[in-house]
């Protein structure tokens, strides 16, 4: 019995020095938010300390998006833009190259809780959702084990949206070769036998564990980042902008864009002409698993009563002229995203006026420009506070 009484309270010190270094590092990165939500940086990606810190900031606007927030480095950025709050608000990214709405999906259910109420903005990039095998590194390297273990034991979702995206993880067996456990409890989600049902609720606390233990490691790296890499906090600087004349001023700017580099195809049938490639476009757009991956993010965002706004980049039309894709097949591109959102009543902004006009993207990528971003950016102010969007 001595013994006994002497683990207990020792386990109970143990439980107590835990839970107040977890305090005190949420209060670090809750007091640290101005200078870390501007930021953009892996550990944020792929932790939930900064992301969580952010979704509780009232301040802070939370843009979950993929390779446009780094590939053209101008200031019009979202988060650079908004860095010193002209608006009183700053934009905190979330996201690198080949980041995926399955990923986001994982990351908003981690977060849970925190998003109910949370106004957030998702850049939708066209690519997800044109082809019929979406990239599997970009999947990989935005992959957290630690936001795939808090959204399968977690309690922000259903077992029937649980077991949807697990459906879709499981197709990226890359991502989960180190961690056996996650795969085995996947697998009984994905299953639908109430046998497995019965084994994944066995293996729930175990999982728990796993998700506090993640928990605590993140924190720990949270404290550190804030120690030896945190940048000074901006002064915040109000501004009266003035959107026209932002716009004409950044639409003068010299960009490399599509209208530089795009080139007609050459052709063996010199009959062929705009619209010949369009089947074999619609067919691809609409076999892509990217539709159900967007609206596994939606389900989500509903799920937890979140208040997203969907931003999607618009095509490249003179590229896509080039190769003989018609604007009348893409215009189906956005017609499905726009029934798709209005599904779930959420806001969505896809620029499609902007379809062929080679200066919004860089290149023909889903990459904006400074002109691209400038339009992102009065989208986001006027979503903050409570304007509606200008498509």
């Amino acid at each position: 019995m001595p013994h006994l009484f002497a683990g207990l309270i020792a386990s109970g010190l143990v439980a107590g020095v835990l839970l107040g270094a977890e305090v005190a590092a949420v209060h670090l990165e809750h007091a640290t938010i101005l200078s870390t939500a501007p930021e953009l940086f892996s550990l944020k990606n792929q932790g939930l300390a900064f992301q969580r810190a952010a979704a509780r900031a009232p301040y802070v606007l939370p843009l979950y998006a993929s390779s446009e927030l780094t590939a053209v480095r101008v200031p019009e950025r979202a988060y650079v833009f908004f860095r010193t709050a002209p608006t009183g608000f700053q934009v905190s990214p979330v996201g690198a190259g080949g980041a995926s709405t399955l990923s986001m999906s994982q990351k908003v259910a981690a977060l849970g809780s925190d998003m109910r109420g949370k106004k957030v903005a998702i850049s939708v990039s066209p690519a997800w959702c044109l082809t019929r095998d979406p990239g599997r590194e970009g999947y990989k390297g935005n992959f957290s084990v630690m936001a795939a273990k808090e959204m399968v034991f977690g309690t922000a979702l259903d077992f029937e949206l649980k077991r949807d995206i697990a459906s879709r993880m499981l197709n990226y067996p890359r991502t989960l070769e180190d961690s056996p456990f996650l795969e085995f409890a996947l697998r009984r989600l994905a299953s639908g036998r109430w046998v497995d049902r019965i084994v994944f609720w066995a293996l729930w606390p175990v999982g728990k564990v796993q998700t506090t233990i993640l928990e605590l490691q993140d924190h720990v790296a949270a404290f550190n980042y804030i120690r030896h890499k945190i940048k000074p906090a901006p002064q915040f600087r109000p501004e009266t902008l003035d959107w026209p004349k932002l716009i004409v001023n950044v639409s003068g700017t010299k960009n490399t864009t599509d209208a530089d580099k795009v080139t007609k195809t050459s052709s063996p049938n010199e009959e062929r002409t705009v619209g010949d490639r369009d089947e074999a476009f619609r067919n691809d757009m609409n076999a892509s698993p990217g539709w159900t991956d967007l609206e596994l993010l939606l389900r989500t965002l509903a799920r937890v009563h979140a208040r997203p706004l969907l931003l999607s980049m618009p095509l490249a039309g003179d590229f896509y002229d080039a190769r003989e894709i018609s604007r009348s097949a893409r215009e189906n591109y956005y017609v499905k995203l726009r029934a798709l959102v209005q599904r779930y009543h959420f806001p969505l902004v896809e620029f499609k006026g902007h379809d062929e006009d080679p200066a919004f993207l860089y290149l023909h990528k889903s990459h904006l420009t400074a002109k691209g971003w400038i339009y992102y950016d009065r989208a986001l102010d006027d979503f903050f506070h409570g304007r509606a969007p200008q498509r």
